[in-house]
């Protein structure tokens, strides 16, 4: 229907933008993974060494655990909430349906930084809720864990991440046909045994993706840990935060973010077969 030219014209654009401004920068990144600082200058001697440094000295391998570990309790908590929010408005909310999409998308409108300041008043030492149970008399005095540390950040990032995982989850469960769960019915199956034959498989790859946007943005994610995290809620993105800032080792800190660029694309690689295989045909 369209001339190779118009297809050329078309395409060119974007194309472009992706290169310069998207693969450019990954390849600057790259070969700077390769160079060496010096007397506080950036040496182009190509080398190993900044990898090498990677896996001899421990505290990165530590810290990128931590990160996991962290990744891995949002992306849980996301799930445990996103799901059965997406299954009630998906099989039972009926004429609420469009008001609780709508209730679930609005805290996207509201900036990053103001729900972290949010929690941080809510976690505080003089914070509502250590406010609030010392008025019921459950503390005497403020709990000192529920700011600064992997609790907080964990709470954080589940609130602000949950949506992004209600969204394919909510798609995924609407684009179930309706046929096979009345099928499921009349032949005897109940509430359960439907939704564990019919209804959990098939909504399986929005799960995926879900938990794929949970984990891949608590990787990269170093606001959190700054606001309402300690020294132990550290996380991977705040070394290379640090290491491109104040500490000017932008070789370390290039050879880092290529390590979390390797292992995100392993993860969206693996999801991504997985979600071909449990696709609905």
């Amino acid at each position: 229907m369209y001339s190779r030219a118009y297809k050329t014209i078309v395409s060119l654009p974007p194309l472009v933008w992706i290169g310069m401004f998207l693969l450019l920068p990954y390849a600057l990144m790259f070969a700077h993974s390769f160079w060496l600082v010096r007397n506080g200058m950036i040496v182009h001697h190509w080398g190993l060494r900044n990898y090498a440094t990677l896996f001899q000295n421990p505290l990165y391998a530590e810290v990128l655990f931590r990160t996991m570990r962290i990744a891995a309790g949002v992306t849980l908590l996301s799930l445990l909430l996103g799901y059965p929010l997406a299954y009630y408005m998906s099989f039972h909310a009926g004429a609420r349906k469009d008001l609780l999409y709508q209730l679930v998308i609005v805290p996207l409108w509201v900036s990053y930084l103001v729900r972290g300041y949010a929690w941080k008043t809510i976690l505080g030492s003089d914070g509502v809720l250590n406010g609030f149970l010392q008025y019921i008399h459950i503390t005497k005095e403020p709990v000192s864990f529920f700011l600064y540390s992997p609790f907080a950040v964990i709470l954080m990032l589940t609130h602000i991440y949950t949506p992004f995982v209600f969204l394919p989850l909510y798609a995924s469960l609407e684009h179930i046909p309706r046929n096979l769960v009345e099928a499921s019915h009349d032949l005897g199956a109940g509430w359960r045994a439907t939704f564990l034959r019919v209804i959990l498989p098939l909504s399986l790859p929005g799960l995926l993706a879900g938990a794929t946007f949970a984990f891949v943005l608590t990787l990269g994610d170093f606001l959190a840990p700054l606001l309402v995290g300690g020294p132990s809620s550290i996380m991977i993105a705040n070394i290379v935060q640090s290491l491109f800032g104040t500490a000017y080792d932008w070789p370390l800190g290039a050879s880092i973010s290529v390590c979390i660029l390797l292992l995100t694309i392993s993860l969206l690689f693996l999801t991504e077969q997985l979600e071909k295989k449990w696709a609905y045909q």
